[in-house]
């Protein structure tokens, strides 16, 4: 009785929810649980922030590789200011935090090593060793399900595959899915390009969690850039600082203040014009003044070898149960992975978990 009392207190604040929220009850796993005092949404969470993968944040690339500044923004910090942005969206809109934090937080989990130029090299290698098209949302959705199986329910899973932070739209409205259209969307990510890219959240929940995503990199992107001494404030347009202002802090406020009093009280997620414009422009002038500089081209040959090569080491010398690749990694694995995974599918596994580090050590042993 004292159980059942104890999660009905933890579920209090379902009362303020909007009718438009995710409620617990409505909540789908893939596998069935031992309920305890928790709510479904705040159990992902536990399962997210005590995942090996979760720990690997810390030393990954957000835009800049293998900075020496401490004040360069890693991933560990953009998936800290997604949740916490999320979170203040989902507070003003009566939505339910719970599962917007668990979104949040396990959104990146499957980012590799080096960032988007990884995720991309790693997409190249997945091709032409037809293990289909490799998409860090994807992977990230695949370490949660199959390498660490945490068994999460499917709208924390959906928010996470869903997050697509590239695109920008006006509108963001959720479509309702069962679990066989979740676990179909996986499918045809592997086997169609770019159609993970367009997939939309089935919850309003999923749909704040995908513009956060945005809202947290377009101005800290910008704010290291200065740091780095890469752009100066002068270059950026006027019109867009006239909009959403000059600072990260002032550009956050602006367009979150914006989307929230577009959004109250609707079934949808909704900005101003002007703002959503500025937004797209600032976004525009990121890709061609900071993420196309990010990396020089003797720096994006130099990870392309280097991923190519460890790949090709391990699939000539995958027996050798010495290497990192079975103490580290598959020796942990369970024996359902083990069997219904090939060799190709284990290593990109495997390199698309590395932290930076990791990374260039294992390079530095095995290649160099």
């Amino acid at each position: 009785m004292a159980q059942d009392e104890i999660k009905l207190n933890m579920l209090k604040q379902e009362a303020s929810y909007s009718k438009y929220a995710c409620f617990d009850h409505e909540a789908i796993r893939l596998k069935e649980i031992v309920p305890d005092i928790r709510p479904n949404y705040f159990r992902d969470i536990d399962r997210i922030i005590h995942s090996l993968a979760y720990t690997r944040y810390t030393d990954k690339t957000q835009v800049f590789s293998l900075i020496d500044n401490d004040h360069v923004t890693k991933r560990i910090i953009h998936v800290a200011l997604v949740s916490k942005i999320a979170r203040t969206i989902s507070r003003a809109l009566n939505l339910n935090e719970d599962l917007i934090e668990a979104g949040a937080l396990g959104h990146d989990l499957g980012h590799t090593p080096f960032g988007h130029l990884g995720e991309s090299i790693l997409n190249e290698i997945s091709l032409k060793h037809n293990q289909g098209y490799f998409n860090h949302n994807v992977q990230s959705v695949r370490v949660l399900m199959e390498i660490e199986d945490k068994n999460l329910t499917i709208q924390t899973l959906d928010s996470i595959l869903c997050h697509n932070g590239e695109i920008l739209l006006n509108k963001y409205s959720p479509k309702k899915k069962t679990k066989k259209e979740f676990l179909l969307e996986i499918k045809n990510s592997y086997q169609e390009k770019d159609f993970s890219q367009h997939l939309t959240p089935m919850t309003l929940e999923g749909c704040v969690i995908r513009i956060s995503d945005i809202i947290a990199y377009i101005g800290r992107d910008l704010e290291d850039a200065y740091e780095l001494g890469l752009v100066n404030k002068k270059q950026v347009p006027k019109n867009i600082t006239k909009t959403l202002g000059n600072t990260n802090t002032e550009i956050i406020n602006t367009i979150i203040t914006d989307l929230i009093h577009n959004s109250y009280n609707k079934p949808y997620l909704k900005f101003s014009e002007d703002i959503w414009q500025a937004i797209e422009e600032l976004k525009q002038f990121n890709y061609k003044n900071i993420y196309y500089k990010a990396n020089t081209k003797e720096e994006i040959e130099l990870y392309t070898n280097m991923f190519n090569k460890l790949f090709e080491y391990y699939l000539n010398n995958f027996d050798n149960e010495k290497l990192f690749i079975h103490k580290h990694f598959l020796s942990k694995m369970s024996s359902k992975y083990l069997k219904n995974n090939s060799k190709e599918r284990k290593i990109i596994d495997y390199l698309a978990g590395m932290t930076d580090d990791y990374f260039l050590n294992e390079y530095l042993n095995l290649i160099s």
